[in-house]
């Protein structure tokens, strides 16, 4: 059975969601940030970056969201959700990348501030103004006539940018003038596995 590391609320989320979506079992073992037990000796021997999510799978120790995900579709047999073919698992990995790299960062600053509750700074009042809202439009053009991020069917690259778009619920940001996300994000969260992931 898989263990993994990482509360739902967090990166983690995306692997608790494709488990689900693969009938994957798995044992969410217990890591209290409180504490600080993500940089304690124990844990900074499975991931060396005090960062989540980790998992262990009969012995094999995998960090890295994305790492963990196209693992478990390659052990587990989820090819359907990346494809068949180097055009399909590059057009879901194109989505893939843009979500962690773009998206996620532009989010970065309004997720530290709300953490940390810290007033306005020149990173929230940028992401606020430039980098959020230039990435979404992005989003929001893409789904203008598509119900799923890539390949005309619900793939890894809609798990990946549902679990960072969820961000702007997280930090109150208003999604209102971006109608093709919203409706994609409700269709998305109908799904039975995003439901138990989301427990």
């Amino acid at each position: 059975m898989i263990k993994i590391y990482g509360s739902k609320r967090s990166s983690a989320f995306r692997c608790y969601w494709l488990m689900e979506e693969m009938g994957i079992s798995y044992e969410t073992m217990p890591l209290d940030f409180t504490k600080g037990e993500h940089k304690s000796p124990e844990y900074l021997q499975l991931n060396p970056n005090g960062k989540v999510p980790t998992i262990m799978d009969d012995g094999f120790v995998l960090w890295e969201s994305l790492a963990i995900n196209y693992y478990l579709i390659e052990k587990y047999n989820g090819v359907e959700l990346v494809g068949n073919s180097a055009t399909d698992h590059a057009e879901v990995n194109k989505w893939n990348i843009w979500s962690i790299t773009h998206l996620s960062e532009s989010f970065f600053p309004l997720v530290m501030q709300k953490y940390f509750n810290t007033p306005d700074s020149e990173a929230t009042k940028d992401a606020k103004e430039k980098e959020l809202p230039r990435y979404l439009a992005v989003l929001e053009n893409h789904l203008s006539d598509k119900e799923y991020m890539a390949l005309e069917k619900f793939t890894l690259a809609d798990i990946t940018a549902m679990s960072v778009a969820n961000m702007a619920v997280f930090v109150g940001y208003d999604l209102s003038a971006y109608p093709n996300i919203t409706s994609w994000m409700e269709r998305l969260s109908q799904r039975p596995a995003y439901q138990r992931a989301s427990v």
